[in-house]
């Protein structure tokens, strides 16, 4: 037992360490713009900020369909079935695709429309449509690299994630720094040069991920036909749990853009401020997020291999981990708040409110660091991906988004109570998390062994 015990912690920080890095980068990429973007003016910032909710929705539907597919996936992967984890890739490269597009038409179509959902100042509004009509560009890249990176984190191909969006982090810094401040003799373009640097990083993504899957990687392959794949159990397998994970995922969404949509209209001092104060959140919660990913990944192995007990050993183990980084991204948060605030070009009024943001993410992201390990990690692993949904519908429309709305716009709260309100679905989320973890009805092997023959799944004629 003991020696299990160290391989299962080798293993954890092995899937961690590169997908904290990768998160790390992540939220560096958007820390890049917002340190960046904040030299140069509060409604620059805020326009971005805003404009980014579109490519933040379109994401998590990549992500959904990501982590549905990885509960498949990961499963086949325990039991040694590559060809199946081929198929699903196809099928889920299909949908982004399609989703991509038509986020991408959206946009060139409607994007004064869509920003006045966000907030009603016109002079926000005119410098996020400069935003969005270039950086749409990027979304078709996206729905490739972000699928197939995704994919090869189930099936523990970590290290390729975190030097692709390395690569693509320096990319996007130094050309939104000679664009957005006119430096080397370019010209000074400010937010459009933000959006430009935002669309040549992805393509440099783009071009290392179709290299690394046509020359590297000899496990997993990408192949063309498999996005013509018609096959009605394994289709039937993946919409079965991705569609409840997609769902999750856009209602969350939907729901955090919808709290950003309420501090939008209580203006652009509210809105800075909690910009800044997301970006630290992600910061914090770099570690956790990348905990709640590998026990996805290691439990799903692990059902998909036979071995319930074990699986159940890994989850006690994991909720450990979480509850100890989850405290230390809570101090993280404390920490960050002065200097951020001393650093950018904000309000009095903004740093004020950042204080408040600051000390409310501190305990928010400690308990969103729990229930993301029981929902996204635990019982995503085991196939349980309809709980997610109908907790989050609860206790974000149900509570949280409800009760904000009422606060700002019915009895016209001051900011912070409105910010409180609006921060309180992952505490409400805590008893209910903890029982369906202690019932184990997330524990399933949903694998199949039809699709282990060669000719399991036909192409369409």
């Amino acid at each position: 037992m003991h020696t299990e015990k160290k391989q299962f912690y080798r293993d954890v920080f092995a899937l961690v360490l590169p997908m904290a890095a990768q998160n790390l980068i992540n939220v560096a990429v958007t820390s890049a713009d917002v340190v960046m973007l904040g030299r140069v003016g509060e409604t620059v910032l805020s326009a971005s900020s805003l404009a980014g909710q579109v490519q933040f929705i379109m994401t998590l539907i990549f992500f959904g369909l990501t982590s549905g597919a990885a509960v498949l996936t990961a499963q086949y992967w325990g039991k040694g079935d590559t060809g199946t984890i081929e198929k699903v890739l196809g099928i889920t490269l299909r949908l982004s695709l399609g989703v991509a597009l038509l986020f991408t038409a959206a946009v060139q179509l409607f994007p004064y429309q869509i920003m006045g959902l966000f907030t009603p100042e016109p002079e926000v509004i005119e410098y996020g449509v400069q935003y969005l009509q270039i950086v749409s560009i990027s979304y078709l890249l996206m729905s490739v690299t972000m699928i197939y990176l995704n994919i090869m984190r189930s099936v523990e191909r970590v290290i390729i994630s975190t030097a692709v969006y390395l690569i693509s982090l320096l990319t996007n810094i130094c050309i939104n720094a000679v664009l957005i401040f006119g430096m080397f003799g370019f010209p000074k373009l400010g937010i459009r040069g933000a959006a430009i640097g935002t669309v040549v990083a992805r393509g440099v993504e783009l071009i290392i991920v179709l290299c690394y899957a046509k020359f590297i990687n000899k496990d997993v392959r990408l192949r063309f036909r498999h996005l013509f794949v018609r096959d009605k159990i394994l289709q039937s397998d993946f919409f079965r749990y991705s569609i409840p994970v997609t769902l999750n995922e856009l209602m969350w969404g939907l729901g955090s853009s919808m709290n950003t949509l309420i501090i939008g209209h209580l203006g652009s001092s509210a809105v800075a401020a909690n910009s800044v104060a997301q970006v630290t959140r992600q910061l914090a919660t770099v570690i956790a997020f990348g905990i709640a990913n590998a026990a996805a990944i290691m439990i799903g192995k692990t059902i998909g291999s036979g071995d319930n007990e074990k699986a159940q050993r890994y989850a006690k183990r994991f909720v450990r981990l979480t509850w100890i980084t989850g405290g230390i991204g809570s101090v993280v948060i404390l920490l960050i708040g002065p200097i951020a605030s001393a650093a950018l070009a904000l309000s009095d009024t903004a740093k004020a409110y950042l204080t408040l943001m600051m000390f409310v993410m501190s305990y928010f992201s400690l308990f969103q660091s729990y229930n993301s390990t029981m929902v996204v990690g635990i019982y995503r692993a085991g196939g349980d991906t309809k709980f997610g949904l109908f907790l989050d519908v609860a206790t974000m429309w149900g509570c949280s988004i409800l009760f904000g709305a009422l606060a700002a716009f019915v009895f016209h709260l001051p900011v912070p109570v409105v910010y409180i309100i609006l921060m309180s679905d992952e505490i409400i989320k805590l008893p209910f998390t903890t029982h369906r973890y202690r019932s184990k009805v997330w524990l399933r092997n949903v694998t199949r062994e039809t699709f282990s023959q060669p000719d399991s799944v036909k192409l369409e004629e």
